[in-house]
């Protein structure tokens, strides 16, 4: 599914995460990302139908954690069928439960199916924010210094 949603997001060549890699990330003595999963009805019993992958954030504000959302996809076929709300419901329990200030998660501008998705859920954007990234050859040429 992950390599599914880099097809939706225009981005088919960019994943480079092997299984192995995130069994470890997921299950390893010190696991850095969570997931839900979400079962769909298929024709030989259950299929998975979407996830929700995300890791602690910090606010050094707040002064608590929060929840990051780095990926939630749902199949297409699975679609309108409340399984991705009920992911986002399960990580908004979650932070209320544990005490979390707040869920955060990007979206492309263009994926207006999901905007409207979100905001219907009651999200709203951070239009005063971007986000910056430092990767490749500008991460290497700035972390490789001493």
């Amino acid at each position: 599914m992950i390599v599914d949603l880099a097809v939706y997001e225009k981005e088919p060549d960019a994943v480079r995460l092997t299984e192995e890699a995130l069994h470890g990330a997921l299950f390893g003595e010190h696991p850095t990302v969570f997931a839900h999963v979400a079962e769909a009805q298929a024709d030989s019993g259950f299929r998975l139908g979407g996830f929700a992958l995300w890791f602690l954030s910090f606010s050094t504000w707040e002064g608590v954690n929060g929840i990051h959302l780095e990926d939630l996809y749902v199949r297409p076929e699975v679609r309108g069928s409340g399984k991705g709300k009920a992911l986002l419901r399960t990580l908004a329990a979650l932070a209320v439960e544990q005490g979390w200030k707040r869920v955060e998660w990007q979206v492309l501008k263009w994926n207006t199916p999901a905007i409207d998705f979100y905001r219907s859920l009651g999200a709203c954007p951070m239009e005063e924010w971007h986000t910056f990234r430092l990767d490749g050859g500008a991460l290497k040429a700035f972390g490789g210094g001493s």
